[in-house]
């Protein structure tokens, strides 16, 4: 008979190992039951991410104990008023248990004690099981996703100058984003501009886009799709595991593919509380 006698607590940075480890696993036997490539490097690589992440000051843990042995984590992003929900994954040989869901509802909960607008998460569209889950627990689907991966265009858009941002243009930064989605993402732009990362695009003397990072961890936004495709075009680098862009978008879509960009995978954006139609062009982040 199957123990089910397993515990929640709040994660600790020792906990990172573990919880790496179960990580990988899970989503590399998840990702070789659809014949798709990991979107983790290693299980090394994976330990020092979450190292990382249960560092992280705006980032609310939990992991899933059973018989003393963690078998599952998941995290909550404080980003401002809407808040991000993932990793969330279970130890493949624990599976079954109702783990997951247990591990979902503890940082929905802390979600509502804390107040925030809305919650969001990008669920893995091909992954039927965790997208049954998330909407019995109350997510609305909102955009269907799809992961490009490629080579960097380095190209430029007549008309358009792409340059990094300084600390003086977050203001600029959160005002779009706001005009985009109704609500801004400022401590993912300072991250940005800590990063180095953060570019803006100017079109008539006018900042009329920006993006964090060009990978799975960043997000843009952007007055329209020809500001995005300036944006695109400049970047000198495209993530190992790629970037993610809404399928309406069928303009920005096929240039992208048209560019030689390929997609690898299909994804969803799904929410609870808060959200805003987006008006105006933007690319989302794993969070949202």
């Amino acid at each position: 008979m199957k123990s089910t006698n397993f515990i929640l607590r709040e994660g600790r940075i020792e906990d990172a190992h573990e919880c790496g480890s179960i990580s990988y696993q899970a989503f590399k036997i998840l990702d070789e039951r659809y014949n798709l490539t990991t979107d983790w490097a290693s299980p090394e690589a994976t330990i020092k991410s979450f190292s990382s992440l249960l560092k992280r000051q705006n980032v609310y843990s939990v992991v899933a104990e059973l018989d003393g042995h963690i078998v599952g984590s998941n995290f909550l992003w404080n980003n401002g008023a809407i808040a991000g929900i993932g990793p969330l994954s279970v130890n493949p040989i624990t599976q079954g248990r109702s783990i997951g869901r247990h591990l979902m509802q503890y940082v929905l909960d802390y979600a509502r004690q804390q107040e925030f607008a809305g919650v969001r998460l990008v669920q893995a569209a091909y992954n039927s099981s965790s997208l049954s889950l998330y909407t019995k627990l109350g997510f609305r689907v909102r955009e269907p996703l799809a992961v490009l991966k490629g080579t960097a265009l380095q190209l430029e858009v007549l008309g358009y100058v792409v340059r990094k941002a300084t600390a003086a243009d977050i203001d600029i930064c959160n005002q779009l984003c706001f005009q985009v989605h109704g609500h801004v993402r400022q401590i993912e732009l300072l991250d940005a501009i800590e990063q180095q990362t953060l570019t803006v695009v100017e079109h008539n003397g006018c900042i009329t886009g920006y993006i964090t990072v060009l990978g799975l961890d960043g997000h843009a936004v952007a007055q329209s799709n020809q500001d995005l495709k300036a944006l695109l075009s400049a970047a000198t680098a495209i993530s190992e595991s790629g970037f993610l862009l809404p399928t309406r978008n069928t303009e920005l879509l096929r240039w992208c593919l048209e560019k030689g960009l390929h997609i690898v995978r299909p994804m969803t954006l799904m929410s609870m509380g808060l959200y805003n139609e987006p008006v105006g062009a933007f690319l989302p982040s794993i969070l949202y």
